[in-house]
């Protein structure tokens, strides 16, 4: 039996085949690998947030990470902002482009779009974006093989505070073991992604130490005003007692005033009574607490999101909203593509060469909102292109307007049929072939044709006006008609072009390139036809005007 090939990861370590259907980092009671987690933001203050930032940029990310999780937790703001920005991109469709038009790299690309169609997915793929937050994460894939075929069971998200980083650069991840022993990860067993808010070391780029400033700062201003609002919010009560009260009437009176506010009810001696005093500036004081604590979230939108107009009530109307969703989508594409490039790099990639063996070409996910397309122009452009001898391809065209191969007993649109042109005057109709004839057989020195009659002047003779009718109108008329088919097609062409173009530059640009292919052919005929005519009518008044 032939053994399998040897295969390795982007690392260079060879994989263990045996380990890819166990799990390797599920969370243990007593081991290093414990679900429970601290809580490092209780009493939190600027050296405490220093001392945890700082262990983290020196290898030691546990508190950071606790922290990380905490103020998700506990400012609804940023887990608003944040799950949106990572809600936005675990939505949408992820396509797969084949290697190659080959029969067998499309069938590897199929059997990727037939795991993609699971309802887990999207789940799976926001535990991946914590990333966004922490700066990384980490997902274990369960592979199994129990249909004969490796195929990816479940992405089971593992707590970033089990990995480490080597010492010697802070970048290449490791995994805890017992005893707190730093292994390499298993090949091909791991997601690893990285989506960095700023350059440098993964343990720094995290949006969750931008964040942290911001919570801390908005708790301190919370706490401020809940004191400020329990302090000020309810008027100052006074008791006043008389000069003979005993220590008994004082006592009565102070729990009277005490829990008059709660109570709203209480009785004193009628020599005592009781004043409240309201503060006269409780309005601007919370207001202080109000733009503080806004101001704050707003940095928090644009560090996550970029803009604030999306989660913020901001002036400037409705094209600073556009402005601002367009930031926001901008920011959408960068994660979508930093995300489809992980997934073909820790997924798509090892579950190929397990499956199929290494490969010349590998199929590529596309994580990426279709564009809007304009398909009236991109009809119009058509219509101009393929006259010219453009090539296109039919299946490429029908892709773009969604439209799927006919079968073979479907039923096929057809174009209309064009309108029959208008039918040849009959020999001898005014205007037309009759008076253009006599003039003709007249120049030559011969009889008009039979059944047509020569042009006469209104002496009789021939002359100048025939009929009634000028040559020059005979001629107009009859150019008109023998022209009307080559200017009318020449005419649809350039007004498509000019409902086509956009500028124009690439009006020009279109006239330019499809000059040197229009047929004028017919339209130089007929301008030969006309002015040949009109010397023969010439030449025939000159003889008319001497006889």
């Amino acid at each position: 039996m032939a053994r399998p090939p040897v295969l390795l990861d982007a690392y260079g370590s060879p994989v263990q085949r045996p380990v890819l259907t166990q799990e390797v980092a599920a969370a243990t009671i007593g081991g290093v690998r414990q679900p429970i987690s601290g809580y490092p933001a209780d009493g939190l203050n600027p050296v405490r947030l220093a001392s945890i930032l700082r262990e983290a940029d020196q290898g030691d990310p546990v508190r950071y990470l606790e922290l990380a999780e905490t103020i998700e937790e506990r400012d609804p703001h940023y887990l608003g902002v944040l799950g949106t920005r990572r809600r936005s991109v675990s939505q949408i469709d992820i396509t797969v482009e084949p290697g190659s038009d080959d029969a067998r790299d499309i069938e590897i690309a199929d059997m990727v779009r037939d795991w993609l169609d699971r309802d887990e997915l999207a789940d799976e793929l926001f535990d991946i974006l914590d990333a966004l937050g922490k700066g990384y994460s980490f997902t274990e894939i369960i592979w199994d093989t129990s249909e004969g075929h490796w195929r990816p069971a479940r992405l089971e998200r593992r707590d970033p505070r089990w990995f480490r980083f080597e010492r010697r650069d802070l970048a290449t991840p490791v995994m805890l073991e017992e005893g707190g022993r730093e292994v390499p990860l298993p090949p091909f067993k791991f997601i690893f992604a990285t989506m960095k808010a700023k350059s440098g070391l993964v343990l720094r780029s995290g949006l969750a130490r931008v964040a942290a400033w911001g919570w801390m700062f908005k708790a301190y201003t919370q706490r401020d005003w809940a004191i400020f609002t329990q302090t000020y919010g309810q008027p100052l009560r006074i008791g006043k007692f008389g000069a003979g009260a005993t220590e008994g009437d004082k006592d009565t009176l102070f729990r009277a005033v005490a829990n008059i506010a709660g109570d709203c009810a209480a009785i004193v001696p009628e020599s005592m009574t009781i004043d409240f005093i309201e503060s006269k500036n409780v309005g601007p004081g919370s207001e202080l607490y109000l733009q503080r604590s806004d101001w704050l979230d707003r940095q928090i939108s644009k560090a996550v999101l970029g803009q604030t107009t999306t989660t913020d009530a901001v002036s400037g109307g409705h094209a600073v909203s556009k402005e601002h969703r367009l930031v926001q989508e901008d920011i959408e594409r960068a994660d979508a593509r930093v995300l489809q490039g992980i997934l073909n790099r820790d997924l798509i990639r090892p579950w190929v060469d397990l499956e199929y063996g290494p490969q010349a070409r590998y199929p590529r996910l596309r994580i990426a909102r279709p564009e809007a397309e304009d398909l009236k122009q991109l009809a119009e452009s058509l219509n101009i292109l393929v006259p010219l001898g453009v090539r296109v391809s039919m299946s490429e065209v029908r892709d773009r307007f969604g439209l799927a191969d006919p079968g073979p007993d479907d039923e096929i649109l057809v174009p209309r049929a064009a309108p029959a042109p208008p039918a040849a005057p009959a020999p001898g109709a005014p205007g037309q072939d009759g008076p253009m004839k006599a003039v003709s057989a007249e120049i030559k020195g011969g009889a008009a044709d039979p059944g047509t009659e020569a042009p006469q002047m209104e002496d009789g003779a021939p002359g100048a006006v025939f009929g009634g009718v000028s040559p020059e109108a005979l001629l107009a008329d009859r150019l008109a008609v023998e022209a009307q088919p080559a200017m009318g097609e020449m005419m649809a062409r350039i007004e498509a072009m000019v409902e086509a173009a956009q500028d124009m530059d690439e009006l020009r640009e279109m006239f330019l390139a499809a000059f040197p292919k229009l047929d004028a052919s017919g339209l130089a005929n007929a301008l030969a036809l006309g002015l040949l005519a009109a010397q023969g009518a010439g030449r025939a008044e000159v003889v008319g005007e001497d006889g």
